[in-house]
C-alpha cells in the first residue's frame, strides 16, 4: 500500500471489485483477440517492433474506433 501512497493523493485512491473486473475483461479481451500474446505458435513474432505494432494498431481500433 505503501506504493500508491507515495504516487497517488489520498482522494485519487478507489478500492472497487467492478473496476478491477472491467481491467481484467479489457486484459482477456486484448489477449484473446491478439493470439500472438497467448503462446509461441506460427503467429508468434520474435521481434519486439512487430508486437508493438499489433498491440498499437489494436488499441487504436477497439479502444478509439479508428479504421485501420
Amino acid at each position: 500500500m505503501s506504493t500508491y501512497e507515495r504516487h497517488l493523493l489520498k482522494d485519487q485512491r478507489i478500492v472497487s471489485k467492478y473496476k478491477m473486473q472491467k481491467i481484467e475483461r479489457k486484459h482477456l479481451t486484448l489477449r484473446t483477440r491478439i493470439k500472438r500474446l497467448q503462446r509461441k505458435t506460427n503467429c508468434f513474432s520474435k521481434i519486439s517492433p512487430m508486437h508493438d505494432l499489433v498491440i498499437g494498431l489494436y488499441i487504436n481500433k477497439y479502444e478509439f474506433q479508428r479504421k485501420i
